[in-house]
């Protein structure tokens, strides 16, 4: 096995109802003012809105609301966050949705904190930033696992690319199974196969003797498949959700590659060397 260094410090609360139980418990380790971060208004339309600003309430926050936060976030929509963050003095980002909500609000975190362009930072001078903005984050879609780690995708609409940045860890994750059952069917099976791809990468990489991570990928694999089976035989099957969600965090908390070298690892060091492609730089 590879020599490494592993920590994670995202505390997870998991289970039905944990954002009425655990939130609120959160909050009071936070400032006055919240930058409540959401997608495109589905969190409104299926409650969990309506949950998160009502523990808000209850707290004493100060809201200040940055949604439309679209798929695939872009380096634009970035600085718009990190605007309201600078302009209103916010002591907290709370991100409700899923892995695009979460990607963005990392990146706003960053770029808030830093005095000049969060890309040519990162992509153009080869540095990452060190002070944030703390965060936390309400999980209501699951599959990229974004919630455990400090990896975003990230747009840029005029260089025309879309490259991983570095943003920083969430303080903690809600994650209410009961949330996705407002998710449509199709999207909840895709985020179980993006579990499964991200599983299953650790399989492919280096060395290519079998370790404790490929033993524990296999095992992930294979719960994830079952559990798929039975969600298509009965969609309202909470137990096998909750083994899905699960199983993403498990896929993409870190653990799952300690000891090894995978193509993701190899497209990081190329990112990290400025060896990417910009269509308005070339080669960089």
């Amino acid at each position: 096995m590879n020599a490494f260094e592993y920590a994670n410090p995202v505390r997870v609360h998991f289970g039905e109802n944990t954002v009425k139980q655990s939130l609120a418990a959160e909050l009071k380790n936070t400032g006055k003012t919240i930058l409540l971060a959401y997608g495109g208004g589905s969190v409104k339309r299926n409650g969990v809105y309506d949950d998160v600003t009502a523990v808000l309430r209850e707290a004493g926050k100060e809201v200040v609301e940055f949604g439309g936060i679209m798929p695939n976030p872009t380096y634009t929509k970035v600085q718009e966050g990190a605007k309201l963050v600078r302009d209103h003095k916010i002591d907290f980002i709370l991100a409700v949705g899923g892995g695009s909500v979460m990607d963005c609000c990392k990146m706003v975190s960053a770029q808030a904190c830093l005095d000049e362009d969060i890309w040519e930072f990162e992509l153009d001078k080869g540095l990452y930033p060190e002070h944030f903005v703390p965060m936390g984050a309400v999980v209501t879609a699951f599959g990229t696992g974004a919630e455990l780690n400090r990896l975003a995708v990230i747009t840029h609409e005029k260089r025309k690319i879309k490259l991983d940045m570095f943003g920083t860890f969430y303080d903690f994750a809600i994650i209410d199974p009961a949330y996705t059952m407002t998710m449509p069917f199709k999207q909840v099976l895709s985020g179980a196969f993006d579990s499964l791809s991200h599983a299953m990468e650790i399989n492919m990489g280096s060395p290519r003797e079998m370790t404790l991570s490929d033993e524990l990928s296999m095992a992930t694999q294979k719960n994830i498949i079952r559990n798929m089976r039975a969600l298509i035989a009965d969609p309202e099957d909470k137990f096998a959700r909750s083994e899905l969600i699960w199983a993403s965090e498990i896929a993409e908390n870190g653990i799952l590659k300690i000891g090894k070298v995978t193509d993701f690892e190899c497209h990081m060091l190329q990112h990290q060397l400025g060896a990417y492609t910009d269509t308005n730089h070339g080669q960089g």
